[in-house]
């Protein structure tokens, strides 16, 4: 019992750490671009979309194989290995002397991005199913408080030295691999095991695979279009704001500090007992009902403080995610976790690469000089609209469904 509790916290502090080193970049990524590049600050944003899609392609190239790897081979190494790779790759970074090394150090990052979907495969490892709801709510935690963070040690490194940051990211990832030599055990094991195969490792294959488990397709969908609605958040809150009522560069930093820290607490203190009470599919619908609200007040309010008062309850619709998490690993084989962890990360990939899209793209249309009508909140109601497509296909035919072996 010792052992899984330090194994649990290695998971919490690994997925942590993870949320950290990615903002700890935040602050510094557009001076280190303008620096690399000798690029205006407009030019330099196109290549901070470049690196961040090649992560997202990456990872939904990847995260099939990584998953089914760790099915494979275990969630120990695949773990260990990957925080090894990422505290190399921060080093790159920080040393990179051209934007096209940090490019490949991105693409790198994007391939061995395993931490997420390896964390919660073992977490479904040693988690009784009833209770995986509460148990996905603590990583989602974990990753809140990353969130918060990050960007305030990045920018208060980044006033040392524009590479400090990337130094410090690569110490925490080497400390935490030290850590979790010693306290990680295997999950996998003989009975569990299954071989690995390139159709697995195939992103679309191994979509098409896990969805003809019974029950998983729609959860799969929904989840996807989830993390679509989900993602206006970090696609337009700075430009909102900024547009909408006039913040700072500052009070956009405390305003995505008041969701980062609503956003833990939502995860650790309410998934686990929404759950309990309610179970994973009404939670989940209590969810995207709280979501729906929030994403049309946040729409439609004039008042920046009023979206600050908000902002909490947009904690109560946290649930979702880890409560369709749950669902999946309900009805998932033992041996197949790794490999629906990663399909799941490719599916949250995908969500990376279109929200901002649609989302800046929504923005741009309500917002440009001689728009036919005036609406900077605009992308929070189009989320709005993907959150009730979530619930019709959540409530189309529901149902829980036993675990199976395979």
């Amino acid at each position: 019992m010792a052992q899984k509790n330090l194994a649990l916290t290695f998971i919490l502090i690994t997925v942590t750490l993870d949320a950290i080193g990615i903002g700890l970049m935040f602050p510094v990524m557009p001076d280190l671009i303008e620096n690399l590049t000798g690029l205006s600050l407009g030019q330099a944003a196109l290549w901070g979309g470049i690196l961040s899609a090649s992560f997202a392609v990456m990872q939904f190239l990847c995260g099939p194989a990584v998953g089914a790897l760790s099915d494979r081979y275990g969630r120990r190494p695949i773990l260990l290995i990957s925080l090894f790779v990422m505290g190399l790759d921060y080093l790159v970074m920080a040393a990179a002397p051209t934007i096209w090394l940090l490019l490949v150090a991105r693409v790198i990052s994007g391939i061995t991005a395993a931490t997420y979907s390896t964390a919660t495969a073992f977490i479904a490892d040693i988690t009784p199913p009833e209770d995986r709801g509460r148990r996905f709510g603590l990583i989602g935690a974990g990753f809140g408080v990353g969130f918060v963070l990050g960007p305030l040690i990045g920018g208060g490194l980044a006033t040392i030295d524009l590479h400090a940051p990337f130094y410090a990211a690569a110490v925490l990832a080497f400390a935490n691999l030290a850590f979790g030599y010693f306290v990680l055990p295997e999950t996998v094991t003989d009975a569990t095991r299954r071989p690995f195969t390139l159709p697995r490792a195939n992103p679309l294959r191994a979509l098409q695979a896990a969805s003809r488990l019974p029950g998983i397709r729609r959860t799969l969908a929904c989840y996807l279009v989830l993390s679509v609605a989900m993602g206006v958040y970090a696609a337009i809150w700075s430009f909102f704001g900024q547009q909408a009522f006039g913040w700072s560069a500052t009070m956009v930093g405390v305003s995505l500090a008041v969701y980062g820290i609503s956003f833990a607490a939502g995860q650790a203190l309410l998934v686990g007992p929404l759950i309990r009470r309610f179970g994973e599919h009404k939670a989940a619908l209590i969810g995207m009902g709280v979501n729906i609200v929030t994403l049309v007040a946040i729409g439609l309010t004039s008042a920046g403080w009023l979206v600050l008062i908000i902002t909490p309850f947009t904690a109560l619709g946290g649930v979702v995610t880890p409560a369709l998490q749950s669902i999946a690993s309900r009805a998932t084989p033992a041996n197949a976790q790794g490999e629906l962890q990663g399909v799941m990360s490719s599916l949250n990939a995908i969500a990376m690469i279109t929200a901002p899209l649609i989302m800046t793209n929504t923005f741009a249309a309500f917002t440009v000089p001689g728009a036919a009508i005036y609406a900077p909140g605009a992308p929070f109601l189009l989320a709005a609209v993907l959150m009730v497509i979530c619930v019709m296909l959540h409530v189309a035919g529901t149902r829980e469904v036993a675990p199976k072996s395979a």
